[in-house]
């Protein structure tokens, strides 16, 4: 498949969006796991941390190429709104980070991944509408942010 110049430029956007939000998320998380994430206690099935960055590389990717699958179907109904849900995820996506490393808030951060699986929940179903590939390339996100989640949850109890 050859790339129109307007087309790669899209899914440069799209890497550049969902990338972003792994960089913001990078500020916070780079610094805390080095020093107070260490002393906390962590459920036995947590991962170890050099997990993360590769499954968010590889999640990012899916991402950016999902939301610009669905950019190239310019007819599509519902493609606008389905872009909309996808900046609404993709913000709440990078809030975590902040919020669970920033602010060290594992109650903020449960409310916002709640959130955030919803928004993705409703993203998927957007984008499958619309792209059928586009949506498979976001189930694997939802799959680990349903993981992270119930991370999330154990790490709070576990933390009071």
């Amino acid at each position: 498949m050859r790339l129109g110049t307007r087309s790669a430029v899209a899914l440069g956007i799209c890497l550049a969006a969902c990338f972003g939000a792994a960089a913001l998320g990078a500020l916070f998380t780079g610094p805390a796991v080095r020093t107070w994430y260490q002393e906390i206690r962590r459920p036995a099935f947590s991962p170890p941390d050099w997990v993360f960055g590769p499954v968010w590389t590889v999640l990012y990717t899916m991402m950016a190429v999902a939301a610009w699958l669905v950019w190239r179907k310019a007819d599509a109904p519902g493609r606008a709104a389905a872009l909309v849900l996808f900046g609404v995820q993709l913000a709440l996506n990078a809030a975590w980070s902040p919020i669970f490393f920033g602010l060290r808030s594992f109650g903020g951060a449960l409310a916002d991944i709640v959130a955030l699986w919803l928004a993705i929940v409703a993203s998927l179903v957007a984008f499958w509408r619309i792209s059928m590939p586009a949506g498979v390339l976001l189930a694997p996100y939802l799959a680990w942010v349903s993981f992270a989640a119930v991370l999330n949850v154990a790490i709070w109890r576990l933390n009071p």
